[in-house]
């Protein structure tokens, strides 16, 4: 089994910053793609940034230039910097790991339980 541990979340004013952090455990050999996406209230859950393990990454429009995801292959942990944020931002945030490689050579996807964003003043 495969479990993904999400912290960093919490209640910030608009412009401000938070980092979200995401750690994977288990009998892991390695981990692919690993991404963010969230969910607001009566929307659908929607990718914001994922980063390969070749340190690729890629964003949705909205969080260009103000949300930064980076990762540590070797701590098997995936950070989301988000700066500037609206309060549009609000959601919870997942993590997930869609081919996760165990050293039993099997592949599995992994979600976090999620982690609530909420920016207000």
């Amino acid at each position: 089994q495969v479990q993904l541990v999400e912290s960093g979340g919490g209640l910030v004013q608009p412009g401000g910053s938070l980092r979200l952090s995401c750690a994977a455990y288990g009998s892991i050999f390695s981990i692919g793609t690993m991404g963010w996406y969230r969910q607001a209230p009566g929307k659908q859950r929607e990718l914001v940034a994922e980063i390969t393990s070749g340190y690729g990454r890629s964003y949705v429009d909205s969080v260009k230039g103000r949300f930064t995801i980076s990762r540590d292959n070797s701590k098997n942990t995936v950070w989301l910097q988000m700066n500037s944020l609206k309060a549009e931002d609000t959601a919870v945030y997942y993590c997930n790991a869609p081919r996760v490689l165990t050293i039993d050579n099997r592949y599995l996807a992994a979600w976090g339980q999620g982690t609530l964003v909420t920016v207000s003043s």
